[in-house]
């Protein structure tokens, strides 16, 4: 029913079956467009479109002109059949003649921050700061309808694999799970603070252990980390859930019988991965990638070609891993090939080398003369890389981290600038499998958990403590982690939970932490596995990662109602702000401002 007291029928509602009623609008005047002192024509809009009204007289001339756009009215008017038709309108064979105009909130400014129905075009300053304005514009308030929607068939198909929606804590403990806490400062308890949830880790497992089978939940999440275009600061949702008495393959059941039919129906594109999605152990990836996110749809592979490059003659191979990149029936010319290589080097901080095979069938460019110094290595290099005419060849030496980094990007800018390699009216998905439970820290030169230090080691206790006798490196244990990719965004992290305290307690030891710290730490959940926890395992798809893609969009900001600028600041709201003296002394808190040298 769209009859409420200010309006019979809605803006997008009106059609050729309605011409000879008398109804009633409302919504906000877009546009006033006159043709005489006498006539003009006057666009409303609201939430579910717009609608033509025709002003025929002087004094409603005079009365709708001496109004801002923007202004809430009310038209009450005749429905009648537009001489001039638009085909493109839902609306547009039909006008409203009105008889009656009523004012229900005029705008006072006139001159708008930016053109309604033009808000993307904008600076983001100014859409963030009149955000309310900027979803007044049909295109971005679809994102929004879109998002709404998605969670809804969420909801309903998580359900419908007998999941159970339960809501956890949003004040909770402060516990590293990776990223900086945002703080609530305590009044009942002074000194103290509580924590935002930076996921309901915990708390998910804790419901294992207390006999739910399956939770899920669209979960709010918050960390205090810088933005990027897929990830917004300050806070997210992700579609939380765990299962109790699960494996990996029973995760992965779920989620692809969840995601693809969403997709497909949602999406920008129609098509979408079928179960099973491909798996990909994580060193594979990075090999033949340069990526553990990587984009299936980019048809490009990593080569290794260390031996066959190594002792070429140029310089930047010698001693260093190197991996090529061919590009079939690439047309790139001289200047473009200098681009997308200027743009990896900005990209990976690694410079890139290439040469190319020409339509003769000659190694040309680039590097050229180093591979054809003999003729016996320019033939090697074709028949190693199964080079046909037209192919250009990227290259890059270095490390392994420095040349995973490098091939990744690579393949990424190769596969959108040369046409041909990339499908892209498709979603495509994966999961990265098989991690590395552990990693030397950049930082800190000593051994530290990879990803997360609440996934069950591959091969269980007897692998921590072969790694402890010495009998294997720790660096090679893996873990029952994965993530899930589509179209190169990862869109989630997951693992079988480490459910077993003695398992938990030794894989914290070789980080150099004692069961004392993991009970100081994790006081809750290590207590609750010691009465005996089920094994279970979860995963937490972005949902705002999820809408970004279904939209087409490439920043994440596009489909968050109220997002936060790239510094985590609330531009519409002044946020954060500063708070009176009385604020601060009921909650024992004083603020020590720093100079700019410190």
């Amino acid at each position: 029913m769209t009859q409420t007291k200010y309006r019979t029928h809605t803006c997008g509602q009106l059609r050729m079956e309605h011409v000879g009623q008398t109804v009633t609008l409302a919504g906000w005047m877009e546009n006033l467009r006159e043709v005489g002192s006498n006539f003009g024509f006057l666009v409303l809009r609201d939430f579910y479109g717009t609608t033509q009204v025709v002003i025929e007289t002087e004094e409603m001339m005079e009365q709708v002109k001496a109004l801002n756009k923007e202004t809430t009215i009310a038209v009450t008017g005749l429905v009648r059949e537009r001489t001039s038709k638009n085909p493109k309108l839902p609306t547009g064979d039909i006008e409203v003649a009105p008889s009656q105009i009523t004012v229900l909130g005029r705008c006072q400014y006139n001159e708008l921050p930016f053109e309604i129905n033009y808000s993307k075009d904008a600076g983001e300053d100014a859409r963030l700061k009149y955000r309310y304005l900027d979803l007044r514009n049909p295109q971005v308030k679809r994102n929004i309808v879109l998002r709404s929607q998605v969670v809804s068939a969420l909801r309903r198909a998580m359900e419908d694999q007998g999941f159970l929606e339960i809501t956890t804590p949003i004040l909770t403990a402060s516990s590293p799970e990776g990223a900086r806490d945002y703080l609530v400062p305590s009044r009942k308890h002074p000194g103290k603070f509580y924590a935002l949830p930076q996921a309901p880790q915990q708390f998910k497992q804790l419901l294992m252990t207390s006999g739910f089978d399956k939770y899920f939940q669209i979960a709010p999440c918050f960390r205090d980390e810088d933005a990027r275009g897929d990830r917004s600061p300050g806070e997210f949702y992700q579609l939380d859930m765990e299962m109790a008495f699960a494996g990996q393959e029973d995760v992965f059941a779920v989620l692809e019988q969840v995601l693809p039919p969403i997709f497909a129906k949602y999406g920008a594109y129609h098509i979408a991965s079928q179960a099973p999605f491909q798996r990909i152990p994580y060193f594979q990836a990075m090999e033949e990638f340069g990526s553990d996110k990587p984009d299936l749809r980019i048809d490009l592979r990593v080569k290794d070609v260390t031996n066959l490059l190594q002792n070429c003659g140029f310089g930047p191979f010698e001693g260093n891993l190197v991996k090529a990149v061919p590009v079939s029936g690439c047309k790139l010319t001289r200047k473009a090939i200098d681009k997308l290589c200027a743009d990896v080097e900005v990209q990976a901080g690694q410079k890139p080398y290439w040469f190319r095979v020409d339509d003769k069938g000659e190694i040309v460019g680039g590097i050229a003369k180093f591979l054809n110094a003999g003729p016996a290595l320019a033939a090697q290099v074709k028949e190693a890389l199964s080079l046909e005419n037209d192919t250009l060849v990227l290259l890059c030496a270095g490390t392994r981290s420095q040349v995973w980094k490098t091939s990744g990007v690579m393949v990424k800018l190769a596969g959108a600038q040369c046409e041909g390699h990339l499908d892209k009216e498709r979603y495509e998905f994966c999961w990265i499998v098989d991690f590395p439970l552990y990693e030397i820290g950049e930082e800190s030169g000593q051994l530290e958990f990879c990803h997360n230090p609440f996934s069950m080691p591959s091969g269980g206790l007897e692998a921590l403590l072969k790694a402890e006798r010495g009998e294997t490196d720790p660096l090679t244990i893996l873990a029952e982690q994965y993530d899930l990719v589509c179209n190169g965004v990862e869109l989630s992290s997951g693992a079988v939970r480490n459910h077993d305290p003695e398992i938990m307690v030794k894989a914290f030891e070789l980080v150099g932490l004692g069961e004392e710290d993991v009970k100081a730490k994790f006081p809750a959940m290590y207590n609750a596995f010691c009465y005996g926890a089920p094994p279970h395992a979860g995963i937490a798809p972005g949902v705002d990662r999820m809408v970004m893609l279904l939209c087409g969009e490439s920043s994440i900001r596009e489909v968050i109602a109220f997002p936060m600028n790239k510094s985590a600041q609330d531009l519409m709201m002044d946020a954060p702000a500063p708070v009176t003296p009385a604020q601060l002394e009921e909650l024992s808190i004083q603020v020590v401002e720093h100079s700019e040298e410190e």
